[in-house]
Order: structure tokens, then C-alpha cells, then sequence
């Protein structure tokens, strides 16, 4: 059953300000159908256990048969997330109405993408983390902004750089720099002046989101800002800023740096590795690994809870529960 009614539906198509409307745009199998999947999840029209697999806006035969989107699907989610809220102590959810459009990522279709950035607002653009930026990112992100809209950034598939390349955080880092960087260079190629203030894309605005939609996982920065300002006791905005870039936090000498030498000669990892990536990686690595212990650990300092019998879960049945 949906997380939502057709009244509460109804009601926020009064709402202008609540209403988004999103284009999926990318490259051919960098997941697009994969993400609009676990948002319809999210949204409780499908099963969580079934994101991923039923390709829910590939509705024609000859899609699920090729397991390629051929025409652009439009669908209505409801959400209620507090997520935009600038004050970290400020728990209440708002609604939000999101007309989705999944468009086809295959060349041969892009009038598709055309006609799907013409009735929306924003495009979602996915990136797969290790392909990167390839030839048809260019031309839908040259089609977005030729039609004016503002796009935002989803680099996906990072499951794979944490199981199957085993790379470490600050190669993840870099990595998600370089696709940031060939995306933003497109983009500025593209815009055009009368868009107003830039539509290049930087994590630190919220504006690029990191996960696997097959795994129905993602975060942005805002995220972890919220956990970490309460604690340094820092403005939001300001800690987004201190989790990009060369910022580093000397634990020992309790102070920020901009470079990666502590007071006391050892080396530091900047405070997108040290606090986002490496416990990602490690909770992820320990529930792969089956060592169950260091797994409830981790869940009992995040404060997560799971039942008894989902503690049975084991290998990507329980990644998937746990993020």
C-alpha cells in the first residue's frame, strides 16, 4: 500500500511550493529505472524487496523484455521529509508532491529525454561512479539546459567501489571529485546567462547526492552536517562547507586545518573520509564480512534499531535493511 492518500495528494496540488517536477536523465545503464525504482519504494507504491527488480516505470513488454526504458514514464510520490529544515533541531516534516518522469539513457530515444524536460522543472542527472561522465551525460545535460533546467547530480553505484574494487575513502573521494568536476565543466559549457546565478552542481549546496540505487541507499551532505554541527557546534551551512574539500579535523589538538598535518607530526584524513566514507565503508565491509558484532556495535552508536529476526539477515539482505 502507498505511504499516501489521494486526499493528501489532492491537498498539496495547492501547494506550488511543495510540488517538484524531476526528470531522470543519464547515460544508458547507469541506473536510472534502478533509482526511480527505490523512490517508488520509498514512496510504499512497491515493495522495498522488489526496488530494483520490477522496473516499475518500464511498463511495455518490450521494455521489461530488453530491460531498457524505450519511452518516458511519468509517476506521482508523495514524501514527508524534514530534510530541507535549516535548523538540525527542527524535527518537523513537511510534504512534498514529486512528479517523477524515468527518460530512456539509450541515444537512439532522446527526443524521449526532450519531451520529459519539457514538462519539468529540474533533472536529476545519474552518474555512474565507476564509468563516470560519458558521452549521453553530455548530450541530456546539453538538452537540460538548452530547455533551462536546473539540474542536480546523482553519482551512483558506489556500492561497487566499496565491494567490488575495495578501494579505500580517499580514492572514493577523489574519484567523486573528478565526476563532479566533468559534470560542472559541461555544465558550464551549456548555460546560458539568462539562467541567473550559476547551475553548476557542489555538494556543499546540497545539490549532489552519493549511493546505490540498487541498494535503495543515498546521502548528501546536509545529512551528516545535521549529525555533525549539533556536536562541533557549528552553523549547518558552515559544516557542509568543512565535510568537502581540504578540511581536516586535528582530533588530539581539538581544531580545524587546511592541511593534512597534525600538531603532533601525524597525518590527518580530511573530514569527508575520516567522518563519512570510512564508517560507511567499515559498516559495510563488517556486514559483508559476517562479523556480526562489530555490525550491532556500529547500530547501537548510530541508534539504529532492528528486530530479532532481522538480525538473522546476512550478506546484502541485511546491507540493504541497514542503510
Amino acid at each position: 500500500m502507498p505511504n499516501f492518500t489521494i486526499d493528501q495528494i489532492r491537498e498539496i496540488m495547492y501547494e506550488p511550493n511543495n510540488i517538484r517536477n524531476m526528470s531522470v536523465i543519464a547515460h544508458v545503464d547507469h541506473g536510472k529505472s534502478t533509482l526511480t525504482d527505490s523512490l517508488v519504494a520509498k514512496a510504499g507504491i512497491i515493495s522495498d524487496a522488489k526496488a530494483g527488480d520490477a522496473r516499475a516505470t518500464d511498463t511495455r513488454a518490450d521494455e521489461q523484455e530488453r530491460g531498457i526504458t524505450i519511452k518516458s514514464t511519468g509517476i506521482s510520490l508523495y514524501y514527508e521529509s524534514n530534510i530541507c529544515n535549516l535548523d538540525p533541531e527542527d524535527k518537523t516534516e513537511h510534504p512534498y508532491l514529486i512528479n517523477l518522469i524515468d527518460s530512456p539513457g539509450h541515444v537512439d530515444f532522446s527526443s524521449e529525454v526532450t519531451a520529459a524536460l519539457r514538462v519539468t522543472d529540474g533533472a536529476l542527472v545519474v552518474v555512474d561512479y565507476v564509468e563516470g561522465v560519458c558521452v549521453q551525460t553530455e548530450t541530456v545535460l546539453r538538452q537540460a539546459l538548452g530547455e533551462k533546467i536546473k539540474p542536480v547530480l546523482m553519482v551512483n553505484k558506489i556500492d561497487r567501489g566499496i565491494l567490488e574494487l575495495q578501494v579505500d575513502g580517499e580514492t572514493m573521494y577523489q574519484t567523486f571529485v573528478r565526476v563532479i568536476e566533468n559534470a560542472n565543466v559541461i555544465i558550464a559549457t551549456y548555460e546560458s546567462e539568462d539562467m541567473g546565478e550559476s547551475q553548476q552542481v557542489d555538494p556543499c549546496n546540497g545539490t549532489v547526492a552519493f549511493g546505490s540505487a540498487l541498494f535503495g541507499w543515498a546521502f548528501t551532505l546536509t545529512r551528516f552536517a545535521k549529525v555533525y554541527c549539533g556536536k562541533f557546534k557549528i552553523d549547518l551551512k558552515k559544516m557542509m562547507t568543512k565535510l568537502w574539500g581540504d578540511n581536516y579535523f586535528d582530533q588530539k589538538a581539538m581544531k580545524w586545518k587546511f592541511e593534512d598535518n597534525a600538531d603532533d607530526g601525524s597525518q590527518l584524513k580530511r573530514c569527508f573520509v575520516q567522518m563519512i566514507m570510512e564508517p560507511i565503508i567499515r559498516l559495510c565491509r563488517n556486514i559483508m564480512d559476517g562479523n556480526k558484532d562489530a555490525v550491532f556495535k556500529m547500530l547501537d552508536r548510530l541508534e539504529i534499531s532492528i528486530t530479532t529476526e532481522q538480525k538473522e539477515f546476512v550478506g546484502k539482505q541485511l546491507f540493504k535493511l541497514v542503510f
